[in-house]
């Protein structure tokens, strides 16, 4: 743990190759001052932040054989929030990519000692973390399971257990607990020095007490940094500046928005047990008292996650070095009542001091890492939310990675840059949401959880009305979409407060909307969704998209193509369907959070200087999923046109008017396999078409319904989810894509190459749907995503989403199916054979439920 200890960082790598000090701190007495270092005028890569995340990039570029590096600090090495971390690090993590960073940065730490000859205080204690209610305990099984797999060791232990493993505790109200015993503690800055210290030594240049004051830009791409010592020419720029990076972010002629806000974090430190607590003390974890406990040189460490944090610093930039904030005992009061609860006998020890330092937050409680969507070269690796020194070996291994080869060796969509817009960046909308979002680390998060604050920032012209039908919302992208429809009978208070692991008090709701979208006819407001126009005077548009998409998108104008947008690897950068709207423009539907990944992937293609014009037209239209069997009657009446499939063939797209308004585009798709149309409306007709449509489909029995029901008609239907099912490792070949790509089509497109060699080595993953039998809806814990997969026996994958599927009474879970060797545990092909011929079980937090699978599939949906 970084400590008053380490206030006076000992600065003894300072000999050491390519380690450089700046000028004095202010104040210094002139004739002790180290004479002024002039900076190169020169680098490949400048890094900014000398904190746990900036040494790990600066190490494992020079691991990777990037040596040409600069890290420039504004203060001290690791004196920012590294400085006061509280030294735990732990793997049990919710995310997949977040557990494997964690296990990276375990390892990594434990032998970085060894590697470089600085103590780093790593000791492995172990770690538990307490369960007061059973809902609290299925969270940890469902953890416990998915660690096991990956074969980080952890159970799932009794109270008495928890009291052998750690006495001062009291375990009267625990149901249970969970024991990781290779977690460990460390002392952080010292971690961030002995990285800084290899990296130094492997040709990085490292300067202190060096501010930047702009980072330069020249059409588009980074082109070099200027700081208050001079310019440094770069291509490539990290932003790793954590409390600051915000702020930093805006100091380019292109902006980069990096939404982030701090918080006040508080902990305390007490003196010594009489009898010290020895250093293999576990770790105690207990979410449900909102505090860790950690050993501290026989004393404790202990903080938390209030539930009324403190934000700070939204006027903009803070102090040069974090310094200990102002002490708030008042505040910490329910976090100090937490701990004496669970360790009594702390009564009789004397506390030294309470620690308050700013640590920062994001929107959506995952770290922001990543290559920015308007500049080139400029990344970022920020944003820890408290865990930064569990993810800071793994997200810098991944960073250096994705700047190397391109690519990281992981799918970290989740904590891509690039899923926020700029919408994120409102400093009030920042302030607001971190003030929830801190509580939330600790609060039981049960599936389809929405946050309450930032909300109705993005909304349908048809909100207001759908609304007042009983709309219940959720939010993504900043976009607020109807998650099912509250019946005027209903009890809403119930429905909103409903949290649980088992079958939700939706359920009834949900199937009555896919009832009636399978008998009748249901209107889904999509407007979500991203719309992007690509046209050009001659050939450039069909040209770059035949380049850009694996599917043959040289057809007859009004066809529509489902195709994917692939990298080198084969791997799904988007998946979206295409309409051509006349010889020389495209009108392209994606996924409603690839609107700005989706727009810097074709704007990194696109030729600048080129007749090509792409445009987001997502804010004008409002997109209404007309779904069902009724719906071509419904349509028909309302527009005088024939819309059977002699006259309206499927994935077809035509001007029409419907009702009064005209230039309405009408596609014969609903992007779950059942009839229907989707309607683009010019947003200032929306109110109309929509009051239509609903008066017209009384007749035929019409309502309203919502993502719910839309995710339970296309997982029934095996229809997979870009960002659920499909990321950027996953081919069309692994998941049934193979009539979303055209090999012979004539010409070259990206990712071709990697698709004939798989296409000849066959694919060593294939997303499979399985139906479970022996799972009894009513009463069993559900499966909602990430349960471990086995097959005889064997762990062979993962669910990557599940729906229960009210056609076929059954859950249904999709998932990929892997083939490892029983001897070597390599992977080899999986074929459908393979497939077909294994007995299946999925572990819902603990328990087993047997599936039948099946790998025969389209894709489709967003």
């Amino acid at each position: 743990v970084m400590l008053p200890r380490l206030l006076a960082v000992v600065r003894a790598p300072g000999s050491r190759r390519g380690w450089r000090e700046g000028s004095p701190a202010r104040g210094s007495a002139s004739a002790t001052a180290a004479p002024p270092v002039a900076l190169p005028a020169q680098a490949q890569v400048v890094v900014c932040g000398g904190g746990i995340m900036g040494t790990s990039v600066a190490y494992h570029l020079s691991k990777m054989g990037w040596k040409d590096v600069v890290l420039l600090e504004q203060g001290r090495l690791a004196a920012g929030s590294t400085r006061f971390c509280a030294g735990i690090l732990s793997t049990a993590r919710h995310l997949a990519i977040e557990q494997k960073m964690a296990d990276y940065s375990n390892k990594l730490y434990h032998q970085l000692e060894q590697e470089t000859g600085i103590q780093t205080g790593y000791t492995r204690t172990g770690s538990i973390f307490l369960a007061q209610t059973q809902d609290r305990l299925i969270s940890l099984k469902r953890i416990n399971s998915r660690l096991n797999v990956i074969g980080i060791p952890c159970e799932i232990i009794s109270p008495k257990k928890v009291a052998e493993l750690h006495p001062l505790l009291n375990v009267h109200d625990l149901v249970g607990a969970m024991h990781v015993p290779e977690d460990a503690v460390v002392s952080s800055a010292d971690v961030a020095l002995a990285l800084a210290s290899a990296a130094s030594q492997s040709g990085v240049q490292i300067y202190d007490r060096t501010s930047i004051l702009h980072v330069m830009v020249k059409k588009g791409q980074v082109a070099g940094v200027e700081t208050d010592k001079g310019q440094i020419q770069c291509q490539y720029f990290v932003n790793c500046a954590g409390q600051w990076a915000y702020e930093l972010g805006l100091c380019s002629e292109e902006l980069v928005s990096i939404p982030l806000h701090a918080c006040e974090h508080f902990y305390l430190l007490t003196r010594p047990w009489e009898t010290p607590l020895p250093s293999s003390t576990p770790t105690v974890v207990d979410a449900d008292g909102r505090i860790y406990i950690r050993n501290w040189q026989g004393g404790i460490l202990s903080g938390g996650f209030e539930k009324n944090p403190k934000p700070i610093f939204t006027e903009g930039k803070n102090q040069l070095e974090i310094q200990n904030l102002q002490e708030d005992w008042d505040h910490f009061e329910p976090l100090l009542s937490s701990l004496l609860r669970r360790m009594p006998q702390l009564e009789t020890l004397e506390i030294v001091k309470l620690v308050n330092c700013p640590e920062t937050f994001t929107p959506d409680m995952r770290c922001i890492m990543g290559e920015s969507p308007s500049v080139r070269g400029y990344f970022v690796l920020v944003g820890m939310n408290s865990a930064g020194l569990s993810f800071g070996g793994g997200a810098g291994k991944y960073l250096a990675e994705w700047m190397v080869y391109g690519y990281p060796s992981e799918n970290v969509w989740e904590l891509d840059l690039k899923r926020f817009g700029a919408l994120q960046s409102s400093r009030t909308f920042l302030r607001h949401r971190v003030m929830e979002v801190m509580p939330l680390l600790y609060d039981l998060k049960v599936p389809r959880w929405d946050f309450q604050t930032g909300r109705q920032l993005r909304t349908s012209p048809l909100y207001d009305r759908l609304d007042a039908q009983g709309a219940r919302w959720m939010e993504k992208h900043g976009f607020e979409r109807p998650k099912y429809f509250i019946p005027p009978d209903k009890d809403l208070l119930a429905l909103e407060q409903s949290k649980t692991f088992y079958k939700p008090d939706w359920f009834e709701i949900v199937e009555s909307e896919v009832k009636c979208c399978k008998e009748a006819v249901c209107v889904i407001d999509m407007s979500s969704f991203t719309k992007f126009e690509i046209t050009s005077t001659g050939d450039q548009a069909l040209e770059i998209l035949q380049y850009l998409f694996s599917n043959d998108l040289d057809v007859p104008v009004g066809h529509i193509v489902h195709t994917g947008m692939l990298n080198e690897r084969g791997g799904y950068e988007n998946d979206c369907s295409i309409a051509r709207l006349s010889k020389r423009s495209f009108f392209m539907i994606s996924p409603t959070d690839q609107q700005v990944h989706c727009w810097a992937w074709l704007k990194k293609y696109m030729p600048e200087d080129s007749n090509l014009i792409l445009e987001d037209v997502t804010w004008k239209y409002t997109a209404l999923n007309l779904i069902g069997p009724r719906a071509v009657d419904v349509l028909s009446e309302l527009s005088y046109a024939p819309m059977t499939p002699d006259h309206f063939p499927s994935l077809f797209c035509k001007e029409m008017s419907v009702g009064y308004a005209n230039g309405i585009r009408v596609m014969s798709m609903t992007h779950t396999g059942e009839p229907g149309f989707m309607l683009y409306i010019p947003i200032e007709y929306a109110l109309h078409v929509y009051n239509e449509v609903m008066s017209v489909g009384q007749k035929y029995g019409i309502r309203n319904a919502g993502y719910y029901a839309l995710r339970s008609l296309r997982i029934e239907k095996f229809f997979a989810f870009w960002g659920q099912d499909l990321n950027t490792l996953t081919t069309p070949l692994e998941c049934g894509g193979e009539s979303r790509v055209k090999l012979d089509k004539g010409v070259d497109f990206i990712g071709r190459d990697a698709l004939l060699q798989q296409r000849q080595n066959g694919v060593y993953k294939r997303l499979t749907m399985f139906i479970l039998d022996d799972h009894d809806t009513d009463l069993d814990l559900w499966p909602w995503w990430g349960e471990p997969i086995y097959r005889n026996g064997r762990y062979v994958g993962k669910t990557t989403s599940s729906a229960y599927g009210y056609t076929l009474e059954r859950h249904v879970c999709l998932g990929f199916v892997h083939n490892f060797s029983e001897d070597t545990g390599e992977e080899q092909v999986v074929t459908a054979d393979f497939i077909n011929r294994g007995e299946y079980e999925i572990d819902i937090a603990g328990h087993g439920s047997r599936p039948r699978p099946s790998c025969t599939r389209d894709l489709h949906g967003k």
